[in-house]
Order: structure tokens, then C-alpha cells, then sequence
């Protein structure tokens, strides 16, 4: 079997995409694939648009280069989709992910598209359970439920090792399971 998923996550720097990728990277691991995640940097500084790539196969990984052509885009601010090309060389089966508040079809319209699109209010979830808008972990547990590609304990366990603090851990867990859940059920998948 030859697999090879391709992700492009978009944040702002000091938002998490990088750990996001990151913590994807170690879960797959666990799940026994191949996997390679690492950050696109230029003069990127705190607030500005920074890009994270995700590639996670059953071979060894021997692609090196950034995500041009991905199964998956994951938005991580809703402020991005004004000023990046967030489907750029989407794949016509591919999926966007993105924290938007205002639900899927309003994004859908907004970007002029008939890709398959998910909007999830990562923003709101994650004030809720961890008191502060970061929302890496909950736009994690979203692509995670969205398209299935990692076991949801493999990310648990990947971020129960990540964060030294276990309250924080625990609290990211929450998130990451309570974004999972959601997305499930709006995609339709059945436990």
C-alpha cells in the first residue's frame, strides 16, 4: 500500500502551527508511519503569516521541499483566508479545514469554491477550555476527525508527552478531543 498525505497548515507566528505539524509528526510516528514535519521561515516575527508543512506516509519520506500540492490545508486564523491563497494547489479530492466562525458554507461562498470545506470555531473552543484563544491543538483534534489520518490517542499520548505542565497537557487533550468529536459528527464518521 502506498501512502503519502500531504498538509499545509497556515497560522500566524507564535500561534502553534509549527507544533502543530509537530505534534501530527510524533502522533503518526506512533501510529507507525514515516513522517516529516517542518516550518516554511523567512523574516517571519510574531502576528505575520507563517506556513507549516506535514507529510506522513508508509514509506520513507525522501521529499524534502515544501507542500505544493496538499491533500489538506489547515487554517489556523480566520484573518488568513483575506490575505493568503489558502487553496492554493489544493488537490481537487483535497479538503480545507479552517478555524471560521461563521460555519462551512459561509466559507465555502466567501472563497468561491466546491472543494470540500470545514470550518469549525477553534477560537471559541479553545477560550473555553484552556481560557485563551490558542487554537493549534483544537485545529489538530479537527483535521484529525475531519479526515481520520492519525488515531486521535496517538495525538492524546504525543501531547501528554509535549507538555511538561500535565494541567496544560490535560487541558489540551480536552481541546484536541473536543475538536475531534466535533468534526466527526460533522463529516459524519462513525466511531
Amino acid at each position: 500500500m502506498d501512502i503519502l498525505v500531504e498538509v499545509r497548515f497556515h497560522g500566524r507566528g507564535g500561534q502553534g502551527a509549527v507544533t502543530a505539524a509537530d505534534l501530527l509528526a510524533v502522533a503518526g510516528f506512533k501510529d507507525g508511519y514515516h513522517t516529516l514535519s517542518f516550518p516554511m521561515f523567512g523574516a517571519e516575527k510574531r502576528g505575520t503569516p507563517v506556513v507549516s508543512f506535514l507529510r506522513v506516509s508508509d514509506k520513507p519520506i525522501v521529499i524534502r521541499d515544501e507542500v505544493k500540492t496538499p491533500d489538506y490545508v489547515v487554517v489556523m486564523d480566520p484573518s488568513l483566508i483575506d490575505v493568503v491563497d489558502v487553496l492554493a494547489g489544493l488537490k481537487d479530492n483535497g479538503m480545507l479545514i479552517a478555524n471560521y466562525p461563521m460555519g462551512s458554507e459561509d466559507l465555502r461562498r466567501k472563497l468561491g469554491t466546491d472543494k470540500e470545506v470545514h470550518a469549525i470555531n477553534a477560537t471559541k473552543i479553545a477560550t473555553e477550555i484552556l481560557g485563551r484563544p490558542i487554537t493549534n491543538t483544537a485545529m489538530v483534534g479537527a483535521l484529525v476527525g475531519a479526515t481520520g489520518i492519525i488515531k486521535i490517542e496517538s495525538v492524546e499520548d504525543a501531547i501528554m508527552e509535549f507538555f511538561e505542565n500535565r494541567e496544560i497537557a490535560e487541558k489540551n487533550v480536552r481541546l484536541v478531543r473536543t475538536a475531534y468529536d466535533h468534526m466527526r459528527e460533522v463529516c459524519g464518521w462513525q466511531r
